[in-house]
């Protein structure tokens, strides 16, 4: 990739894991009520025949890891676990309640924070909390987010005894001064011990997360820790940009200056390196920041085109809603999103109210369903069209026009009825989103409210 195109389309943009994009969302409109009633009607259309997907937030973490941008409460006590995934069980049978037939749980995944914080017996009794009220569905792909530092063997073998059977864990980087950096301190023995004692409990995809564009990295930092993932040939590899916005973030991440972190240009050649080196060893480049070997469930959703992105990134089956529970978890019935409050202790004390505690969300209109369809099949296909009448929006032409540029560099390919990603336009897919982004044309932000594309 030449460093004009890393230069001219370097720009603030979102990541779209939801359209709209979250400062977007109309708040004035949004009402818990509008939002179960949208739970409620995507429900009744697709729990039958598709099921529904469940994100978990568990925001608990023993240390901070500077990079990090999700939402979590550093702690040591282990005395939290209980009193808040009583909460977690509560709010979930606040959203059994308002359907009027059993659940059907085709994707299930913990999240955090740092899931594996709690204790093996008090995720088995959160599981079951939530099997309790559902059916899981035949081939379910449950999931969580693994700390290679404290993910034991007895928490692998109790998750897959519970049908768990993905798992990712995130390695970021194995040079010890950016570990230091990011005060992310994990050996590579910590990771191969993780990774082979989840094979041994019987996990079918092991991932793992890497990043590129930290704090005091180099290229040669990347081809190391590409080399050393290599000995471990995870199934899927998250290999993604880090998100500098301390003006969001705060804490850790303000303790990073502009000039520690690589260029633009660097953090691209970091990328091609480590792309380069994922492709010739057997893996698959899926979407804009994934790689899966063959025999992975999420190479195989590509060939069957069910893979999809929400708010949990890309995921191998698709379903219409997805119910976010725990706190400052996000959830998607497709015509609405729904967020729950930040703070520990006022969502427990919203729960115990016997409260929905959600505190944002947004109520789609169908401009907005018809944008999402569009940007949907870019992030996860790398093409749309607009064959059919329901596809077409008064602004597509200037959103096509908008795109001119880009095409004329070679990044994508614009027919009649047709848009395609070029290969050398994957890097960019996000700066092709932009221009179908209805919202972000019409209000551009006078501050950067996202990190930058490149």
């Amino acid at each position: 990739m030449t460093t004009p195109l890393v230069q001219k389309y370097n720009v603030a943009g979102p990541r779209y894991t939801s359209y709209p994009t979250v400062p977007y969302w109309d708040a004035t409109s949004f009402s818990t009520e509008k939002y179960i009633h949208s739970l409620q009607r995507s429900f009744s259309e697709t729990n039958a025949s598709e099921g529904i997907s469940i994100y978990i937030h568990l925001p608990f973490c023993e240390s901070l890891c500077t990079f990090c941008g999700c939402n979590k409460r550093i702690t040591k006590n282990h005395g939290v676990e209980i009193p808040y995934l009583e909460s977690v069980l509560k709010e979930w049978e606040l959203y059994c309640d308002v359907f009027d037939e059993t659940p059907i749980i085709q994707e299930l995944h913990l999240g955090g924070g740092t899931p594996t914080f709690f204790s093996p017996e008090n995720l088995k009794a959160l599981i079951d909390g939530i099997f309790n009220k559902a059916v899981k569905a035949s081939k379910a792909e449950l999931s969580f987010e693994g700390h290679p530092n404290n993910t034991t063997l007895e928490h692998l073998q109790k998750l897959a005894s519970l049908g768990f059977n993905r798992v990712s864990y995130g390695v970021q980087d194995y040079n010890e001064s950016v570990q230091k950096a990011i005060h992310r301190i994990q050996p590579f023995e910590n990771v191969k011990a993780a990774t082979d004692n989840s094979r041994k409990a019987g996990f079918t995809s092991v991932g793992h997360d890497i990043i590129f564009g930290l704090p005091f990295q180099t290229k040669e930092h990347i081809i190391h820790t590409i080399e050393r993932t290599k000995e471990l040939m995870p199934d899927r590899i998250a290999f993604y940009s880090y998100a500098h916005v301390p003006w969001i973030k705060g804490n850790g991440q303000r303790g990073f200056k502009d000039e520690d972190l690589p260029s633009a240009s660097e953090k691209r050649a970091q990328y091609e390196i480590g792309k380069k080196m994922l492709l010739e060893a057997g893996y698959i480049e899926i979407g804009m920041d994934h790689f899966a070997l063959p025999s992975d469930s999420l190479y195989k959703a590509i060939e069957a085109r069910t893979i999809h992105r929400n708010f949990m990134g890309y995921t191998s089956s698709k379903t219409q809603m997805m119910i976010g529970l725990g706190v400052s978890a996000i959830g998607d019935s497709w015509y609405g999103f729904g967020q729950n409050v930040k703070v520990v202790e006022e969502y427990q004390a919203m729960i115990e109210e016997g409260s929905f505690p959600l505190y944002r969300g947004h109520i789609l209109s169908y401009e907005d369903l018809v944008v999402r369809h569009h940007i949907l099949n870019l992030m996860c296909q790398l093409k749309t069209d607009w064959f059919a009448p329901e596809d077409w929006f008064p602004e597509l032409t200037d959103s096509l026009i908008k795109l001119k540029e880009m095409q004329e560099d070679g990044l994508l390919q614009i027919n009649s009825k047709t848009l395609r990603i070029t290969e050398k336009g994957r890097p960019f897919v996000r700066n092709a989103c932009m221009a179908f982004d209805l919202l972000l044309q019409r209000n551009k932000p006078e501050t950067q409210l996202f990190s930058m594309t490149v």
